[in-house]
């Protein structure tokens, strides 16, 4: 068996688009030495690493039988197609891309549905009415099932989906759906509407890890640098660095400028000047801060990385690896 690092990557689309950016963004570059349409690679300087290139819902099954290590995959697929998902997979962290929400719809002509409850009653009327069950299509079954059974909606059957989800209840082959949208848009062309506690899932593409996987120390140690970098870049996104020029003591107005604004001065400072992280919307309110405590002038900086001793998504892995 080999000791590669196998990392599952979507094969087409946006998707794909959105996962090679979020790599670009850490340092990592993924490549394929026959081109576009070769459906393994690698990362360049990463002898250790193997990259598939699968669909999403494909990556979902290997994550879930160790098939690969790491995964770029939505947490809808994850939760509907893998069963006790928590044993099987860690989420290591959401990507910022691929949102879209698992969603309750049903016609806008029910004027008097509203919620989950309105549905069970509903689903009632249905039944004493027609003799039948009330149907709801859907390719997410098992969320289907988890989120009706906790509310109490127990009358109805699943239609399974193959097409175009949203037209079921115009084309008469079911009352309401289960579909997944990103604004809502296509469900409300459909003439449907989401009910108020209907939605089941906000999903959105993660690193997925797959705990039962072949954890070699190869592999492990080709995670850990990739997750440090990983890390390093989200670090420095969400941070900026904001430099002052005063005289004095330093000490005390670090102190008081971590209480005030959270930020950390991991350089220290002399009594010319003084370096501080924070948050990057505390950013302004910190420099400006930083003048009327006597600062001659202020500086605030991007930054491309910030590495720690602290490497949190590997020791999120180490935890589930336990």
């Amino acid at each position: 068996m080999s000791d590669k690092l196998m990392i599952g990557v979507p094969s087409k689309g946006r998707l794909q688009d959105n996962t090679h950016a979020f790599f670009a963004r850490a340092g990592l570059k993924l490549v394929r030495e026959r081109g576009e349409r070769d459906y393994r690679g690698g990362i360049a300087g990463f002898d250790a690493v193997e990259v598939q290139y699968l669909s999403a819902s494909d990556i979902a099954g290997e994550l879930a039988r160790g098939g690969v290590h790491f995964g770029i995959t939505g947490e809808d697929l994850i939760r509907e197609s893998v069963s006790d998902a928590d044993a099987k997979v860690v989420m290591l962290s959401p990507l910022g891309f691929g949102h879209a929400n698992v969603v309750v719809a049903v016609p806008q002509a029910w004027i008097d549905v509203r919620s989950m409850a309105d549905i069970e009653d509903v689903a009632a009327d249905f039944h004493a009415s027609k003799g039948q069950r009330m149907r709801v299509a859907t390719k997410y079954i098992n969320l289907t099932r988890r989120h009706f059974a906790e509310h109490g909606v127990a009358d109805y059957r699943i239609v399974e989906s193959l097409g175009a989800t949203e037209g079921a209840p115009a084309a008469g082959t079911a009352e309401m759906v289960v579909d997944i949208t990103t604004t809502g848009a296509t469900l409300a062309a459909n003439a449907l509407k989401i009910v108020d506690d209907g939605v089941i899932l906000k999903s959105e593409a993660n690193l997925v890890a797959a705990r039962h996987a072949a954890w070699s120390e190869p592999a492990l140690d080709a995670a850990r640098s990739i997750l440090a970098r990983i890390a390093a870049e989200e670090r420095a996104r969400t941070t900026r660095e904001v430099r002052a020029w005063l005289g004095g003591d330093v000490a005390d107005l670090a102190a008081e400028a971590s209480s005030l604004f959270g930020a950390a001065m991991p350089f220290g400072g002399s009594a010319q000047a003084i370096s501080l992280h924070c948050r990057t919307e505390q950013a302004i309110a910190l420099a400006d801060w930083l003048v009327t405590r006597g600062a001659s002038h202020v500086t605030i900086q991007t930054l491309d990385y910030i590495f720690s001793a602290q490497n949190p998504l590997y020791e999120k892995l180490s935890a589930s690896l336990a």
